[in-house]
């Protein structure tokens, strides 16, 4: 396995990611974070090339050793008025806001993004598993994301959120079927059913 990297050493980089675009249920998850000089984990990478053990273990590891980070969510209210993907935008943009070190240079996993107050910033598709401070935002987020969909498991087990994370498996989608929409589901997103 590639060991990820900086970007650049010339910048102070935030790296960003969003988790949940995919779901039915539950929150889109962004995190910015920003590394300090020295920091080294080899096991960082693509949060959905690691396991759930290895990512929860990632999690203090990675808060305890960088810069800065920030964790933002967006509602499923937000997402239908405004589209997944505008959503997850303004997600990362939200976690750029809490930042307490501004950064030269924002990276952004993927091939889209709204500038965020004047700061040059670059798409990286994939970036996920190329940029480490991506990387570290990646697992960040899914790590938040994921927690939360755990416990919002516990309000609603009948659609098995401990397990899907809110993604269209056939078990959830069955129990949308049979039980209907919570106020945690995206009423913008089609079965595949349908």
């Amino acid at each position: 396995m590639d060991l990820l990297q900086k970007w650049t050493d010339h910048y102070i980089e935030a790296g960003c990611d969003e988790v949940g675009r995919g779901c039915l249920s539950g929150p889109v998850v962004a995190a910015a974070v920003i590394l300090d000089d020295s920091f080294q984990q080899n096991l960082v990478n693509d949060s959905k090339k690691l396991t759930f053990k290895t990512r929860m273990e990632l999690d203090s590891y990675i808060k305890d050793n960088v810069k800065n980070y920030a964790i933002a969510e967006l509602s499923p209210s937000f997402i239908d008025q405004h589209n997944i993907l505008n959503a997850s935008i303004h997600a990362m943009h939200r976690a750029l806001d809490q930042l307490t070190i501004i950064p030269e240079l924002i990276l952004v996993d993927g091939n889209k993004f709204h500038p965020y107050n004047y700061i040059p910033h670059q798409c990286i598709i994939k970036g996920d598993s190329k940029v480490l401070s991506i990387a570290a935002a990646s697992i960040l987020a899914k790590n938040y994301r994921d927690r939360l969909m755990i416990e919002l498991h516990e309000e609603h087990p009948e659609y098995c959120w401990n397990t899907n994370f809110g993604y269209a498996t056939k078990a959830h989608q069955e129990a949308l079927i049979k039980f209907g929409p919570t106020k945690y589901h995206r009423q913008s997103f089609r079965l595949k059913y349908d």
